[in-house]
């Protein structure tokens, strides 16, 4: 895993549902925790683009549904700065489920996926269909 290079806003507190963007099966998630968080003591742990996340499966498939597992922030509507300048935002919450060591589950991802969580994770990346 590697380190940021953009300064990104933390906006997905614990509780956040999100759109899972691949084709696991699920729909809907909401984060448990996130990984890696040192915080300050009753406040609530937050993620951003390219940060791992434990999730609850709230809709989709029968199979997929109540299942907790990992998964990694790809798009966030509150926009964060790049280290150009840019500012990037995009129109939904979502994320992509992996396993712990970091492969992806699916076989795509649908929509665009932010530079920062494909450069942090070369196999969502890959399997990403536009970077933006």
């Amino acid at each position: 895993m590697k380190a940021l290079t953009s300064n990104v806003a933390k906006s997905l507190p614990i509780g956040a549902r999100l759109q899972c963007v691949d084709n696991t099966g699920a729909r809907e998630v909401e984060i448990i925790s996130v990984k890696g968080y040192k915080g300050v003591r009753r406040r609530l742990a937050s993620a951003g683009v390219g940060d791992m996340i434990v999730i609850s499966v709230k809709k989709g498939n029968v199979e997929m549904r109540r299942e907790v597992t990992t998964a990694v922030v790809v798009r966030q509507k509150k926009e964060f700065k790049r280290a150009d300048g840019l500012r990037v935002k995009f129109e939904d919450n979502a994320a992509v489920i992996i396993s712990p060591e970091g492969a992806i589950k699916g076989s795509e991802i649908r929509g665009p996926v932010a530079k920062e969580a494909a450069d942090r994770w070369p196999a969502i990346g890959s399997a990403a269909s536009i970077i933006v």
